[in-house]
C-alpha cells in the first residue's frame, strides 16, 4: 500500500481508523484508538462519528467501543459478483474440509502479493488458521509457491527478476536457482508443498484453479499443524483430496472444455 508522505488527510485518517479492526482487537474505544494512531481524540470522535452515520462501524451502547458496522456483509455479494471463483469453489473447499478436517483456504495473486480471500477453519481443537486478507510473498509457503508456479511465464520471469527473498523463517526460500528448481517441481507435479516456510510450526498443500485457456484464477489450499502434517499417511491423503476438488472447481470454471 503506498503511503502519504505528507501529514494524512481527514479520509487517509478514517480509513488507519477502519484498518485497525483486525481480528486481534475488533473493539476499540475513542482513546485507545487516539493513542494507538497518534491522532487527537476529537479527531478520532469526529471520524468515528462519521463512519457510524453511514453504517461503517457500530457504536455498543455500554461499552462506547466500535466494532466494523454491518454495511460489509452488503459488499459481500459484490466481492463473489468480482471474484466468481470464490463463489465456484465453496462448496467443493466445504467438501474438502468435511474430508481432511484440515483449515481450508483461498488464495489469489494481487500484485506481487498472494492474499486470502475465504477460508474455512478446521474443527479439530489443534488447527491452523488463515485469516481472510492475509498476505504473504509469493516465494513463500505452499499456496504463494503454487500461484506462482502456474502464472504466466512472463511473470514468472518477470517477478524472478526483481524479487528480493527475504526471510520469513528459517525455512524460507532465499536462494534463486532452489525458488526456480521448486517452482519447475510444483508445475510439474500439480500442487505445492512447504514446511514452516511461512510460519514455524505450520505445513501446507495448494493446488490451482485453472480457468478455461489455462491460466490460474486461485489456489486452494490445506493449512496442517506439523504434527498432522509430518504423517505421511494423512499428508498423501489430503493431498489426494486436495487434488480431486481442485480439478473440479477447474473443470466448472472452463479447464480442459
Amino acid at each position: 500500500m503506498k503511503q502519504s508522505s505528507s501529514s494524512p488527510n481527514s479520509l487517509e485518517k478514517a480509513l488507519k481508523m477502519l484498518l485497525t479492526f483486525q481480528t486481534a482487537q475488533p473493539f476499540w474505544g475513542v482513546r485507545e484508538l487516539s493513542a494507538h494512531l497518534g491522532f487527537s481524540p476529537a479527531t478520532v470522535q469526529r471520524s468515528l462519528q462519521t463512519l457510524k452515520n453511514y453504517g461503517f462501524v457500530h457504536q455498543d451502547p455500554e461499552t462506547r467501543q466500535y466494532r466494523l458496522g454491518s454495511i460489509y456483509f452488503q459488499f459481500l455479494e459484490v466481492l463473489q459478483t468480482a471474484y466468481p471463483v470464490e463463489k465456484a469453489a465453496l462448496p467443493l473447499m466445504q467438501q474438502l474440509l468435511s474430508r481432511t478436517q484440515e483449515t481450508v483456504h483461498l488464495n489469489i495473486v494481487e500484485g506481487t502479493e498472494r492474499i486470502c480471500i475465504d477460508r474455512l477453519e478446521s474443527p479439530l481443537p489443534l488447527k491452523a488458521s488463515m485469516p481472510i486478507g492475509n498476505r504473504s510473498p509469493l516465494y513463500a509457503g505452499a499456496s504463494s509457491k503454487c500461484l506462482l508456479a502456474f502464472s504466466p511465464p512472463a511473470f514468472i520471469e518477470s517477478y524472478l527478476r526483481r524479487v528480493k527473498l527475504v526471510p520469513l523463517t528459517a525455512d524460507t526460500i532465499t536462494d534463486i536457482d532452489r525458488l526456480e528448481t521448486e517452482i519447475a517441481l510444483t508445475k510439474k507435479r500439480g500442487f505445492a508443498i512447504s514446511l514452516g516456510e511461512r510460519t514455524p510450526g505450520l505445513g501446507s498443500l495448494s493446488a490451482p484453479i485453472l480457468g478455461h485457456n489455462a491460466t490460474v484464477l486461485a489456489a486452494v489450499s490445506l493449512a496442517i499443524p506439523e504434527l498432522r502434517f509430518t504423517s505421511r499417511r494423512h499428508r498423501e491423503a489430503c493431498r489426494r483430496e486436495l487434488l480431486e476438488a481442485t480439478r473440479e472447481c477447474s473443470r466448472v470454471m472452463g479447464y480442459g472444455r
